[in-house]
């Protein structure tokens, strides 16, 4: 709970972390109408699930050139402009009249989306390294605790009664507490680092952090788009129960998230991950009783599950020697946010072909192969 006080007792840090919790707030306001926007627009699982994959490519778009926006703008003025990007860019899915203007809103909130979040990953990395403070995790907190403010927001369906008048108070309680803060960091820029030339023994590191990067953040992005349906289809949940998986998924991310820098320095990154990975298996198996306690339960354990996994992964990617922080994060990044916007549209075709039954299974099973990952990166001396 440190790094907890150490954000919100300086702006510094405060701002940095109110644009994670900025992304969330977005991102899942927009998750929670995802069956209200299937419905409206009259469109199947496959076709939503396409729709969502135009996210994915928003992220292959920005992926390339994302480390170079960010050194010629400076991180601080990318993660300035990036939050205020992707609030404009909120606005447009919930506006969508059919099928391929839902498509390319998508794919401009994806751009906007995984811009930012590698902007403001980048930023914490050159934070924690100019003032040794430790607040990855808690900054990912934010970003979590954005979710469960969005989670909360589920409770406004009825009362409002109109989605895009939803966002649009979400997007205004975002930029009103970005441009309250933005200044305190809107002029940092990178440290310079000594690069070295390309080289597999370089480039190495990163793979295998990569992939569990993408195989966690699809797993939380399948839970994020799917959980709402799966109380409604599979569990028979009533609708005012609809938003409570992903609420409880939140709740959990937070708290461990919050408490993740402290555990981190006590018992390492890969016992943590580790132990995430197992949790979230024990998460995955409740969500396959189907009972809608039990599946609502399951969600709250994987998301405990998942909460320390990516933050610690996004630490080591900028701290490899010889890559700009830009760059490793970047990587890391690109192969989670591709993983957390991929999953959602893959499960989605799975989906039509089986059930949300299935997808689950297959969940839990790619939980299997990040304990399975841990083992590596031990014997790998990490």
């Amino acid at each position: 709970m440190k790094s907890l006080f150490l954000i919100l007792s300086n702006p510094r840090y405060f701002g940095p972390a109110w644009a994670f919790a900025s992304l969330n707030i977005l991102f899942g306001t927009w998750a929670i109408y995802i069956p209200t926007v299937k419905e409206g627009l009259q469109i199947d699982k496959s076709e939503l699930g396409l729709a969502i994959f135009f996210l994915s490519l928003g992220v292959f778009a920005i992926f390339p050139v994302a480390a170079k926006i960010i050194n010629t703008l400076g991180v601080g003025k990318a993660t300035g402009y990036g939050v205020v990007l992707s609030c404009l860019a909120a606005l447009l899915p919930l506006l969508a009249p059919s099928l391929y203007t839902l498509m390319a809103a998508l794919f401009v909130f994806g751009a906007s989306n995984g811009f930012t979040d590698i902007a403001m990953n980048t930023l914490v990395t050159e934070l924690e390294k100019e003032d040794e403070a430790k607040f990855m995790s808690a900054a990912h907190g934010f970003f979590s605790l954005g979710g469960v403010l969005a989670g909360l927001g589920s409770f406004l369906i009825g009362p409002l009664g109109n989605p895009s008048l939803h966002m649009l108070c979400a997007v205004i309680l975002t930029v009103t507490v970005h441009l309250l803060f933005v200044g305190r960091y809107f002029q940092m820029k990178a440290a310079p680092v000594e690069k070295e030339p390309f080289s597999l023994k370089l480039f190495k590191p990163l793979m295998l952090i990569g992939l569990v990067s993408f195989i966690s953040m699809g797993s939380e992005g399948a839970i994020v788009d799917w959980s709402g349906l799966y109380l409604q289809e599979i569990s028979l949940a009533p609708e005012t129960l609809w938003g409570a998986g992903f609420l409880g998924f939140q709740v959990t991310m937070t708290i461990g998230r919050f408490l993740g820098d402290g555990i981190s320095e006590r018992f390492g990154s890969i016992k943590i991950v580790a132990l995430g990975a197992f949790v979230s298996m024990v998460g995955y198996a409740l969500v396959l009783t189907t009972q809608t306690y039990m599946a609502i339960a399951g969600f709250a354990f994987a998301g405990l599950g998942f909460s320390v996994m990516v933050p610690e992964l996004f630490r080591i990617g900028g701290n490899i020697k010889g890559v700009e922080s830009s760059q490793g994060v970047s990587f890391i990044a690109g192969m989670g946010y591709t993983g957390f916007l991929l999953a959602p549209p893959i499960l989605g075709f799975l989906a039509k072909s089986t059930s949300l039954l299935v997808c689950f299974g297959v969940l839990l099973c790619c939980a299997f192969v990040i304990l399975g990952a841990t083992v590596k990166l031990k014997g790998d001396g990490r």
